[in-house]
C-alpha cells in the first residue's frame, strides 16, 4: 500500500474535478460563512506585495488576492488542480510539491511577504517544510496557516495526534478517493511552530456566525530569530 503522503497527493489529483466544483459552487458552509473571509482578511492585514499560496488548489485565493492588488504565485502538487487554476485566470501557477518548495526546487520563486497555507497541511512530518519556508520569506514577512480547528475536527476520536481518514461522504459519490490526514491537537500545532523556528504573532479561531462554533484555527507567525 502507498504511504500516506503518496495517498494524499493521489487523492487530491483524483478528486480535482469534484473539489473544483465544490469550491466554486460554495458548497462548504464553513468556508462560505467564515474561513474564506478570515484568511483573506488576515493576509491583507499585512499589506503584502508578493504572496505565495502553498497548496493553492483551483486558485480561488490567488484570484481574490490578485483582485486586491497583490502579486500572487500559486503552487500545488496536483497537475489537475493547477490546470483548473490556469483555466480560471491569468495568474502564475506552478506544479510544485511542498517538499520541492522547501528545497532547492523552490528557489526560483524568490521571496514573498506572505506565505499562505490555507487548509493545505495534512502530512505528519511538517517540520522540514516549515523550516524550509523561511528561505522563501522576505524580511518582515509572515507565515499564515489556516487549518481545521482541533476541537471541532476531533469528533468522537481521542484528542491526540494521529492519522485520520476523510471520506468526503458529505458530497455523495462525487469524490473518487478518500484522503488520509494527520490530526494535531492545539498544543501540537503551537509546539510544531516553535520547534520549526517560528514565533507566533497571532492566533484566531474563525467561528460560524449562525452557531458560534469555531471551524478553523488561524496561526500567524514570523521567524523566531
Amino acid at each position: 500500500m502507498p504511504d500516506n503522503p503518496t495517498r494524499i497527493r493521489h487523492s487530491w489529483d483524483s478528486n480535482a474535478s469534484a473539489w473544483t466544483r465544490v469550491v466554486r459552487e460554495q458548497r462548504i458552509d464553513s468556508r462560505r460563512l467564515a474561513t474564506d473571509e478570515a484568511i483573506v482578511r488576515a493576509v491583507l492585514e499585512g499589506s503584502p506585495h508578493r504572496v505565495l499560496d502553498i497548496g493553492c488548489g483551483e486558485g480561488w485565493l490567488c484570484r481574490v488576492l490578485e483582485a486586491q492588488g497583490c502579486e500572487v504565485v500559486g503552487i500545488d502538487a496536483s497537475p489537475a488542480l493547477i490546470e483548473a487554476a490556469r483555466q480560471a485566470g491569468e495568474g502564475r501557477y506552478e506544479v510544485l510539491s511542498q517538499a520541492e518548495l522547501a528545497g532547492e526546487a523552490g528557489a526560483h520563486l524568490g521571496r514573498f511577504d506572505a506565505l499562505v497555507c490555507n487548509f493545505a497541511l495534512f502530512d505528519e512530518d511538517l517540520a522540514p517544510l516549515l523550516r524550509g519556508l523561511q528561505q522563501r520569506l522576505a524580511p518582515g514577512g509572515r507565515l499564515l496557516i489556516q487549518t481545521l480547528h482541533p476541537w471541532s475536527a476531533c469528533g468522537d476520536e481521542p484528542y491526540e495526534d494521529g492519522w485520520r481518514l476523510e471520506t468526503f461522504s458529505a458530497f455523495g459519490d462525487e469524490f473518487r478517493e478518500p484522503m488520509p490526514w494527520y490530526f494535531r491537537t492545539f498544543e501540537s500545532w503551537l509546539a510544531l511552530l516553535h520547534a520549526s523556528g517560528w514565533r507566533l504573532l497571532a492566533l484566531r479561531e474563525p467561528r460560524r456566525p449562525d452557531t458560534g462554533v469555531a471551524c478553523s484555527l488561524l496561526l500567524v507567525a514570523a521567524p523566531a530569530g
